[in-house]
């Protein structure tokens, strides 16, 4: 009769793998957001990077096994058409089956203006946030008391148009497309450097994993929980870090931080390029130039993606600093500490190029 029994360890391996074939599986775009659904998921699953961290998701070309994720994915988690237009397509065709989260368009997400010009005035931001998702009727998904019996309510299903659970195999085409309120390019699309939009995210993706993972719901939301408390103590060690070097003028590679000095009221004085990254007009440089050498701007920040010598150009002939910040995480890990420290790295490359 022994003869017939299965080892032990085929029966647990048999099990683990029945378990493991019920978490869903789920894409996301860049490095930071991924860090934040791997940190939900961390103990469960994990999920799958589409843009790597040292990409650009403005503009880049999907390989095979990036094209396969989205296609086998049943979540994709993404910033929205704004980050990455180019992406719209390859997931309308690619993640049909999948229920589509564009966080841009989450209850609850700061939104900030694309600033104009090249350089800016201090605190222009003020006054311009929460313009079309006002907290105060919102954060009904940063409460946790009674996660368990309330996150399908965290789910968004009766107000987020790319969360909707009901059917989404047949109207996954208007997840990827409709109701895209800032398709037009208005709203800076680099939230993700806003600690309180990450945690209202973490929020989003534990409700989203739960309703398709109903199993796993105390999980997800525990790490989510417990996200959160890590962002705020990271919140608490940023400023810190930033007090000593306060005032100090700085100008950035590309308009991608305001959500950061929104954060921690640590404005830029400008950026060598615009919003998209996009290659900055002669005129623009010039203008940032003028402002480096007769206001002396302590620092001038550059880009790992990006052309090093716009920067050389604009620090020529000034005692400006250098420093490199990187919105995206390009030189880390990718996975769930990559969020963390990501902003702490971004703070203690301010503060010692101030």
């Amino acid at each position: 009769m022994s003869r017939n029994l299965l080892p032990l360890s085929v029966l647990a391996a048999l099990a683990g793998g029945t378990a493991a074939a019920d978490v869903p599986s789920v894409a996301v775009d860049i490095a930071p957001v991924h860090s934040l659904v791997a940190r939900v998921m961390e103990g469960i699953g994990a999920p799958k990077l589409i843009v790597p961290s040292g990409a650009s998701p403005h503009e880049y070309s999907l390989r095979p096994s990036e094209a396969a994720a989205l296609q086998d994915a049943d979540l994709v988690f993404w910033i929205g058409e704004d980050l990455a237009p180019w992406m719209a397509d390859a997931v309308k065709n690619l993640a049909v089956n999948a229920t589509v989260i564009a966080l841009l368009d989450a209850d609850g997400t700061i939104l900030l203006d694309f600033r104009e010009g090249a350089l800016f005035e201090a605190h222009a931001h003020e006054g311009e946030e929460h313009e079309e998702h006002a907290h105060d009727e919102d954060h009904a998904h940063a409460d946790e008391e009674g996660h368990d019996q309330d996150h399908d309510e965290h789910a968004h299903d009766e107000d987020h148009a790319h969360a909707d659970e009901e059917g989404h195999d047949q109207d996954h085409d208007e997840h990827a497309h409709d109701d895209h309120g800032h398709a037009d390019g208005d709203h800076d699309p680099h939230a993700w450097l806003s600690p309180e939009n990450a945690g209202t995210w973490l929020n989003l993706i534990a409700a989203q994993l739960s309703a398709a993972d109903p199993d796993n719901a105390g999980a997800y939301f525990a790490n989510a929980a417990t996200g959160r408390a890590e962002i705020e103590a990271l919140s608490a060690e940023v400023n810190e870090t930033l007090d000593p070097v306060r005032g100090g003028k700085f100008i950035v590679f590309h308009d991608a931080y305001q959500y950061f000095e929104t954060a921690f009221d640590f404005p830029a004085s400008g950026a060598i390029s615009l919003g998209d990254a996009s290659d900055p007009s002669p005129a623009r440089i010039a203008e940032i130039q003028a402002r480096v050498r007769e206001e002396g701007i302590d620092c001038v920040l550059a880009e790992p993606q990006f052309n090093p010598g716009l920067v050389a150009t604009v620090l020529d002939g000034t005692d400006a600093s250098t420093g490199v910040i990187d919105p995206l995480g390009a030189d880390l890990e990718p996975g769930p500490a990559l969020y963390l420290q990501l902003i702490r790295n971004m703070a203690t490359t301010l503060a010692g190029c101030l």
